[in-house]
């Protein structure tokens, strides 16, 4: 099932997507999936970001490919960071380029989705607490980040995390294809089963530190082939089994 948040008639509402339609949730997809009877072309409905975080918690290098790139050992557990709720992008709109930076690159991630308060989850409850999984793009000041000791200022900026289109509850997380293009051109493919650090691990090893809150996410980590993006270029994060999510550089 496909949960998503979006603007139609001046009005914000939660639907299921059903083909090239929306179904009106009678609630709120955080409560309840129950599906009223409305129907909505998706062609009419601007999409918003699917939840609105309090926060989106990050694991870095956590894929075998990307840390063999960097010539890095891999990781004794996982490496967190946050990217705060003024990150958060919609679908289809436009990522800032700031003017502090000289090199933007994208990295394109599955989010996990929280669906309730989460502590202390161990790895093997963990999916009593996941409402689903969407695509999402941990946009990055490469420049910053290297500058910085820690990554907050480069991971930080406003349009830094797109995040859509929706939330698919139900995806094979054992193989699952994760491609992102720029104009077109794969720049990264690879597959989740990848993950050094897999869903279960990262919710007990976070809850461990914080609580997580409904409509939180989880960015699980980028694959090999991270880069720079441009001012113009159109970027698409698609992973099997969700969809895909595009947003374009601006100024």
């Amino acid at each position: 099932m496909k949960l998503a948040r979006f603007w139609w008639k001046k009005q914000e509402y939660c639907g299921i997507v059903e083909g090239d339609s929306m179904r009106i949730l009678k609630g709120d997809l955080l409560d309840t999936q129950e599906a009223g009877e409305q129907l909505v072309p998706l062609n009419e409905v601007a999409l918003l970001p699917p939840t609105y975080p309090t926060k989106a918690v990050c694991i870095g290098l956590n894929y075998r490919a990307h840390a063999m790139e960097l010539k890095y050992d891999l990781p004794d557990e996982p490496l967190m960071f946050i990217k705060p709720s003024s990150c958060v992008l919609p679908p289809n709109e436009g990522i800032v380029y700031p003017p502090l930076t000289e090199n933007l690159h994208y990295e394109g991630e599955l989010a996990v989705v929280i669906g309730s308060v989460a502590k202390n989850v161990k790895a093997e409850d963990a999916s009593s607490v996941i409402l689903g999984y969407t695509c999402a793009n941990d946009v990055t000041a490469r420049d910053i980040q290297k500058k910085d000791v820690q990554w907050t200022r480069g991971k930080s900026f406003d349009t830094f995390l797109p995040f859509g289109p929706w939330i698919e509850t139900d995806i094979d997380l054992d193989d699952a294809r994760i491609v992102t293009m720029l104009n077109g051109e794969i720049k990264q493919d690879s597959n989740i089963n990848d993950l050094i650090f897999k869903v279960p691990e990262l919710i007990e090893k976070i809850t461990a530190v914080m609580t997580l809150y409904p409509g939180d996410i989880i960015l699980t980590g980028t694959p090999s082939g991270v880069g720079p993006m441009q001012v113009g270029d159109k970027v698409m994060v698609a992973i099997e089994g969700i969809g895909e999510l595009a947003n374009t550089v601006k100024r």
